[in-house]
């Protein structure tokens, strides 16, 4: 939405709440959109407030709606409450994407919980997805964070072997990890 776009993420708010006093039905679309701009905003609670009052108004959560509240928890670095609406997502049916998995692995990573998040990595290999730059960089990041440098040069290996697009943050996580490894030659 425009709003959202823009970082107003209380114009959103106000105009969902003023569906509410004319009495108009709200939608998934809505909630979406509105989840979208708290989380382009940095409300991270307020997209969370958001996604649990769905129920309550008979409106089922979609990918759209799941992948805008993870990103919000994953940018706030609320990396359990990422890891607990992936796995709402998965026990809910609704089907993840590479914007889901690049989210929760980025969000264990930067909370340090690099073994976790090359767990997740492991296990997006059977959902049949592949993974994109975002994906690769958001593990080769999560090992930058643990100091696992040989991983993290795994990893760019693999981008190589599977054709999957280098960009500037590869690089830099990779030589910040060698750095932080002592393992530059």
């Amino acid at each position: 939405t425009a709003c959202g776009k823009g970082g107003e993420w209380q114009k959103t708010l106000r105009l969902l709440s003023e569906l509410s006093q004319h009495k108009l039905e709200s939608n998934v679309f809505i909630y979406d959109a509105a989840i979208s701009a708290c989380e382009k905003g940095g409300a991270w609670e307020m997209a969370l407030q958001l996604f649990a009052t769905m129920p309550q108004r008979d409106i089922e959560s979609d990918k759209i709606t799941f992948n805008a509240v993870i990103s919000a928890c994953e940018k706030a670095g609320e990396w359990i409450k990422t890891l607990r609406l992936f796995t709402a997502m998965a026990q809910k049916r609704v089907e993840s994407d590479v914007i889901t998995w690049s989210a929760a692995i980025s969000a264990c990573g930067k909370a340090g919980e690099w073994k976790t998040a090359l767990w997740l990595f492991s296990a997006m290999a059977p959902s049949k997805l592949s993974a994109s730059t975002i994906t690769l960089n958001a593990a080769i990041s999560a090992c930058e964070q643990g100091g696992e440098w040989e991983k993290a040069l795994q990893l760019v290996i693999m981008m190589a072997e599977t054709k999957v697009e280098y960009s500037t943050i590869t690089f830099n996580a990779a030589i910040s990890v060698c750095e932080k490894g002592c393992e530059w030659e």
